[in-house]
C-alpha cells in the first residue's frame, strides 16, 4: 500500500508532529503490536500510548518489527496521577521509556490534572521541564486541561505546552478549551476525534457515526463520517488520535489527506456540538478514585 501523505505541525518549540496519530487506549496488550505494526505499514508515522494504558512495551516492539528509523516515527506517551511529584515523574520516564525501548521520547505529556493536589501536577510538570532541557524529550505537554488549569500551570511553568490533549469532536467540541490553547499557542491535540463513546440526546444514545449531517457531507466526497470528522480535525489545525484495531478501519482513518472540506461543511460540522462530555469531568480526577500503580517494568 502506498502511504497517504500526512501533514505535519509544527509545535511551539519547533519541533514537528505528524497532524494524524494511532491510538491504543483500551487496546489489550496482546492485540497492541498487531494493531500499531498495521498502523505502521499503513502509513501512520505518529503513535499515542500511555503508561495508563499497559500497552507501551508492546507499542515499542511494533516500533521495532516495522523495520522504520526510529527518527521516522514520533512516539508520544503520558505520565499518570499517580506518579506526579518531581522525583516520581522524572522516575516515570525511565519507567515509559524503558518499557518502549527508547532512549529519548518525542512528546512526554501529563495525563490529567490534579486539581485537589495541584502542587504534585506542577511538580509534575517541572519534572517534565527538566526532562526536555536535558534532551530526554523533544516536547512536552498536558492532556484534559481546562483553561483554569492552564492558567495555574502557567503562572509557575517556565516552559509553555506544546500539546493539551483534549477530548474534542463535532458533538463536544470545547471552544473554550481550542480558544485557551491557541491564544498561549498550544496545540490542541484530539482524543475521541470522532466520537467513539455513545451520546445521549433526547434520552437517546445516538452515535457521529449515524449523524445525518456528517452523513451527508461524506456522501458528497464519496467518503465516512469518521473520515468527514477527521479531516474537520485536520482543516481546523488540529491533531487527531483515532483509534482501532480492525485493519480496514484503520486505513479508512487514515486516509483523509486527499479530500477538502468546504467552510459551510466545516461550519456545519462545528454546529453539532452538543455540550456535553463523553469523557471524565477533568475537576473530578482525584487519586482516591483514580489511582493505580503503574508496573516498573
Amino acid at each position: 500500500m502506498t502511504a497517504t501523505p500526512v501533514p505535519t505541525l509544527t509545535l511551539n518549540n519547533g519541533v514537528t508532529m505528524p497532524a494524524l496519530g494511532y491510538g491504543v487506549y483500551q487496546t489489550p496488550p496482546d492485540e497492541t503490536i498487531t494493531a500499531a505494526l498495521t498502523a505502521l505499514r499503513t502509513g501512520y508515522r505518529h503513535i499515542d500510548t500511555a503508561a495508563a494504558y499497559g500497552n507501551e512495551r508492546e507499542v515499542g516492539e511494533a516500533i521495532r518489527r516495522s523495520g522504520l528509523d526510529r527518527s521516522d516515527v514520533f512516539v508520544e506517551t503520558k505520565v499518570w496521577i499517580s506518579d506526579y511529584g518531581y522525583d516520581a515523574t522524572l522516575h516515570a520516564f525511565d519507567k515509559g521509556a524503558g518499557k518502549l525501548g527508547l532512549d529519548q521520547l518525542d512528546l512526554l505529556i501529563l495525563h490529567q490534572p490534579l486539581p485537589t493536589r495541584f502542587d504534585l501536577t506542577l511538580e509534575a510538570y517541572r519534572a517534565l521541564e527538566t526532562l526536555l532541557g536535558d534532551g530526554k524529550v523533544r516536547a512536552i505537554g498536558v492532556s484534559n486541561f481546562m483553561p483554569g488549569h492552564l492558567d495555574r500551570l502557567l503562572a509557575s511553568a517556565t516552559v509553555v505546552p506544546a500539546v493539551n490533549q483534549v477530548e474534542v469532536h463535532p458533538y463536544f467540541r470545547q471552544a473554550d478549551v481550542l480558544a485557551a490553547d491557541a491564544a498561549h499557542g498550544i496545540r490542541t491535540q484530539a482524543w475521541s476525534p470522532i466520537g467513539g463513546i455513545t451520546f445521549y440526546r433526547d434520552g437517546r444514545g445516538s452515535s457521529t457515526l449515524d449523524d445525518p449531517t456528517l452523513r451527508a457531507i461524506g456522501d458528497a466526497h464519496g467518503r465516512t463520517a469518521a473520515q468527514v470528522m477527521l479531516r474537520w480535525h485536520l482543516q481546523r489545525g488540529r491533531s487527531a488520535i483515532p483509534k482501532s484495531v480492525t485493519p480496514h478501519r484503520i486505513s479508512e482513518n487514515f486516509a483523509v489527506t486527499d479530500f477538502a472540506l468546504t467552510d459551510d461543511e466545516l461550519a456545519a460540522i462545528d454546529a453539532l456540538d452538543t455540550g456535553v462530555r463523553g469523557g471524565p469531568e477533568p475537576e473530578a480526577i482525584t487519586l482516591e478514585n483514580f489511582g493505580i500503580a503503574i508496573p516498573e517494568a
